[in-house]
């Protein structure tokens, strides 16, 4: 739906295309700067949090919904669940708030984007995703335990996933859940402006492809099997770590030689487009349900919230620099109301660090085609992030061997000694960042303020910015380069 169906903007200020995490708040930011802005997205809009039109895998924060609304990206081996919905991922994922480390953006030497320059955004975005840390009371049978084998193992107890300045410890996890609702970046960033006349929200909209023009941009897009051609002065690409440089290619920005292969006209040569493509590798450490577990799950089921992820820990591992957590341990228990495998119980455990790097190239200039996605988990010449998760699968089966929880879990079900474990079983955190990298060099896909380097009406507000992912789960860092990149670009206005 368009929330303002009488209104649709066939010229604005902004463009803005992508209504995710970081879509929803670059919007906001704008449309509070007195701007015009159409938001156009490719899923649907089902408006307002009140509205009653939520499907309700998408907000009932029990349910990790990656399978809802998806994009279908594939690769060699997995799915890459991305959510096509008014919100992005912040409308399926498991909720888990996270900032990572301050350190991590002091890393990127980039201005602007420093750990001080970013704390006082990360303030405001947790208090509009409505953050908060589960109470011990919420703490299902499952984490209630681990809570007792991480101490009882030695961790140390903390709940500070969004310090800046928070290192290793255990405890639990601070989420966007509000009641039980998963609180999404749209109901945080579009709701308090939905009435206002200056914006206009598109749904069902797929991008073909875009181009600059000395006094602005145009937009061509297909909805509901119509052509259209949006125009703005600026054109803010918010579409993803695969769909943002998905759009790029087509337009013609990108290696120029590939593009030639595609028939695709070159409107700037940038060969870095797609690449830098990185994620946090992880690996599961499973064991099954024993029936005393089974019989509580299935009590808890029944008088309530018993979401599947509630508990986590960082941990240092003998490779990590300046003595700062490079690892994540979550714990993760099915109910027979979520979407995992029933029976069994994960340890997952994520490398934070990793210096394995892919591709992205499109395929085609047809939006509709899968791109060639090799994310090269695992393959960083000197295996480091190899090492560092072998070093969290010890920490994980101490975890689940205490007595805490080897009393109620029954024998592992996947061999974790095997000399083939890591490489067989490696998965993805849904973490996928990188593919338009900021730097300071003119050859740099961006330039430190999102700016694509080359255009001049161009500018790039989502995670494919980041040049090294942080210790975190991606949802808050995404709202909060939605925000930097439109503070920056309002600067610069």
């Amino acid at each position: 739906m368009n929330n303002n169906p009488n209104r649709k903007a066939k010229h604005s200020d902004f463009l803005v295309v992508g209504g995710g995490s970081a879509g929803c708040a670059v919007t906001a930011t704008l449309i509070q700067a007195g701007y015009t802005v159409t938001l156009v997205e490719a899923g649907p809009d089902y408006g307002a949090f009140d509205s009653g039109q939520w499907p309700t895998d998408l907000i009932d924060a029990r349910m990790i919904a990656i399978n809802s609304h998806d994009w279908g990206y594939k690769g060699s081996r997995w799915e890459f669940h991305r959510a096509q919905v008014i919100g992005g991922c912040s409308s399926h994922n498991g909720c888990i708030a996270a900032v990572g480390h301050r350190k991590d953006y002091d890393s990127w030497q980039l201005p602007g984007w420093s750990g001080n320059d970013v704390a006082p955004i990360y303030d405001q975005v947790v208090k509009a995703m409505r953050v908060r840390t589960y109470r011990d009371d919420e703490a299902g049978p499952f984490h209630a335990r681990c809570l007792e084998a991480a101490q009882g193992v030695g961790w140390r107890m903390v709940s500070d996933l969004c310090d800046l300045d928070g290192n290793d410890g255990f405890g639990l996890e601070t989420v966007n859940v509000y009641g039980s609702t998963r609180w999404n970046s749209a109901f945080a960033y579009l709701d308090p402006i939905r009435h206002l006349p200056s914006l206009s929200i598109v749904d069902h909209v797929i991008v073909n492809h875009f181009q600059e023009h000395e006094n602005g941009i145009t937009l061509s897009i297909s909805r509901h099997g119509q052509n259209e051609t949006l125009s703005a002065d600026h054109l803010i690409l918010s579409a993803g770590v695969y769909g943002t440089p998905e759009i790029l290619q087509r337009s013609g920005v990108g290696d120029p030689d590939h593009l030639k292969q595609l028939g695709i006209p070159i409107q700037l040569a940038q060969p870095k487009v797609g690449l830098n493509l990185h994620d946090h590798p992880m690996i599961h450490v499973d064991r099954k349900v024993g029936p005393e577990l089974q019989a509580w799950l299935d009590e808890a089921t029944v008088s309530g919230f018993l979401p599947e992820e509630q508990t986590l820990g960082k941990a240092i591992s003998s490779l990590a620099e300046d003595n700062i957590f490079d690892l994540h341990l979550f714990p993760v228990c099915a109910s027979d109301q979520t979407s995992m495998i029933h029976g069994r119980v994960h340890i997952e455990v994520a490398c934070m660090t990793p210096k394995s790097r892919g591709s992205l190239r499109i395929t085609s200039k047809d939006p509709n085609s899968l791109s060639q996605i090799e994310h090269n988990y695992l393959g960083d010449e000197d295996g480091h992030d190899t090492a560092v998760l072998a070093e969290g699968v010890v920490l994980a089966n101490e975890i689940l061997d205490h007595p805490a929880l080897s009393e109620i879990l029954g024998e592992p079900i996947t061999d974790t000694t095997s000399d083939t474990y890591l490489s067989d079983h490696v998965a993805h955190y849904y973490h996928p960042v990188g593919t338009c990298a900021m730097g300071l060099n003119n050859d740099d896909v961006c330039d430190e303020k999102g700016r694509v380097c080359g255009l001049k009406r161009v500018t790039v507000a989502d995670v494919s910015l980041m040049p090294q992912i942080p210790r975190a789960n991606t949802n808050l860092p995404a709202v909060m380069m939605g925000i930097r990149v439109g503070e920056l670009l309002l600067a610069t206005d």
